[in-house]
């Protein structure tokens, strides 16, 4: 997260609503060495305090789970890189807004019979995203076709002990000066989304 709190205008309702809607991100844990990594969809409780994901057998976080872990979850947002020039000001500096938050917690193995149900939820919630097509569901594969793909996925849960999020919009700027540079940005921007970046900038 950054440093700077006035960066972290998102109340924990903002932030956790921005990590359930986004259901996708990246999975940290640290054993020894180089912190282990996994890009993982995962369904957040209205709550916030149980993130549920699955992970490939192989994969070497869950090797690791015999014991729980602590881990985050990176969720990432919008982002840009923001000129100097755009804010018509003197003596300005590159630098990147974006949007992130992280979950940190534990994560645990849940139990091998907890795993349909959590393919059968998550499916659910994406493929309502994609009205008005008829939602994709388990009951559509073979049945021995499913047993086998489920034997290579473990399900996961990771208790959340905290969430923090960065909003990092140029609000360290004037009303003004922000907002020039978001003009700018719509015009010749990059980055990830940026037509989302620029409406949290103006909105901020």
């Amino acid at each position: 997260m950054h440093p700077n709190p006035v960066f972290h205008t998102g109340d924990e309702d903002a932030n956790l609503k921005f990590a359930r809607d986004r259901g996708f991100g990246v999975l940290a844990v640290a054993i020894d060495g180089a912190p282990m990594l996994s890009h993982v969809p995962f369904l957040l409780s209205e709550d916030g305090h149980l993130a549920e994901l699955h992970l490939v057998r192989s994969n070497p976080i869950a090797r690791a789970l015999d014991t729980p872990l602590s881990a985050r979850i990176a969720v990432s947002g919008p982002d840009g890189y923001v000129s100097p020039d755009w804010y018509g000001v003197p003596d300005q500096v590159p630098t990147w807004n974006y949007v992130a938050v992280h979950l940190t917690g534990r994560l645990e193995r849940s139990p091998d019979e907890a795993l349909l149900d959590l393919l059968d939820r998550q499916s659910a919630l994406f493929e309502a995203r994609l009205a008005p097509k008829a939602p994709w569901t388990t009951g559509k594969m073979d049945a021995e076709a499913l047993r086998k793909m489920m034997r290579m996925i473990v399900p996961c849960r990771m208790v959340i002990e905290s969430v923090q999020g960065t909003w990092k919009m140029s609000q360290n700027k004037p009303d003004d000066v922000r907002l020039a540079a978001a003009e700018q940005m719509e015009a010749t921007g990059f980055g990830a989304e940026v037509p989302a970046l620029v409406r949290a900038m103006r909105e901020v």
